[in-house]
């Protein structure tokens, strides 16, 4: 679903954020290869979502760098080739079908193609049946569901996944799930943030643990959840780990 050349893989360097005095992320390092499959878990306020904002560069870190490396890096800065979902999704006042020609649009696909391009990516998530309703009277699973297919539409190479399923009941989550998973089956990598242990061990390849503004631990995740290596780790796992 994408084009060469390659945006990843992208690295954060040494990033840290301060706002109103605080420091909320201290020399945070991160790389995410192509087809990472990365979940950043950690207990809240440990600068998980800030994290992802500054990747996709929504925030600008007060210090270090986001660094895309891969050959088409000018692109992955100007934010072509990688999406965001967020835990609550941004749609507009719009049908279904248009919150995402609306989206192709913006990315300059041609307008001979923004239709085909939506109402594949509705079909490719079982949203077909409803294009033409209002995006924000679905139902949350739905509406979470649309957010991903609006980014699916885009060909991305990397998707961050911001708490997705947090608002969800179990069986919109299992929807949103599966659609992650088609994400991944077809090489898009995702990095996403969840409080949800058993999630990230179905989701994830790579665990990232964050605690109080920095990264504590990274590493394979069937490692993480069986022998952590780090106070913190052994701490969260054991559901003992707080702010």
């Amino acid at each position: 679903m994408r084009e060469t050349p390659s945006i990843l893989p992208l690295r954060l360097e040494g990033v840290g954020y301060e706002a109103g005095g605080r420091r909320l992320l201290a020399d945070v390092h991160l790389e995410v290869a192509r087809s990472a499959r990365i979940a950043v878990v950690g207990p809240n306020g440990a600068g998980k979502s800030l994290t992802l904002r500054i990747a996709h560069g929504l925030i600008a870190p007060s210090a270090g760098r986001v660094a895309w490396s891969g050959p088409a890096a000018s692109a992955a800065r100007a934010g072509r080739g990688h999406a965001m979902v967020f835990q609550r999704p941004v749609l507009l006042r719009r049908s279904a079908r248009a919150n995402l020609t609306h989206a192709l649009a913006l990315h300059g696909v041609a307008r001979g193609e923004r239709r085909r391009r939506a109402d594949d990516a509705l079909a490719r998530f079982g949203l077909a049946s409803l294009a033409g309703a209002p995006a924000r009277v679905l139902s949350g699973g739905e509406q979470q569901r649309l957010a991903m297919a609006r980014a699916w539409a885009l060909s991305p190479e990397l998707i961050f996944l911001d708490e997705p399923t947090a608002p969800l009941d179990p069986a919109a989550t299992r929807g949103v799930e599966d659609v992650i998973r088609t994400f991944q089956a077809e090489g898009v990598a995702t990095v996403i943030t969840t409080h949800d242990l058993a999630q990230a061990r179905r989701l994830a390849e790579e665990i990232v643990l964050m605690h109080r503004g920095r990264v504590v631990e990274q590493g394979p995740a069937d490692c993480f959840f069986t022998r952590p290596q780090s106070p913190e780790g052994r701490a969260f796992v054991a559901g003992e780990l707080l702010w």
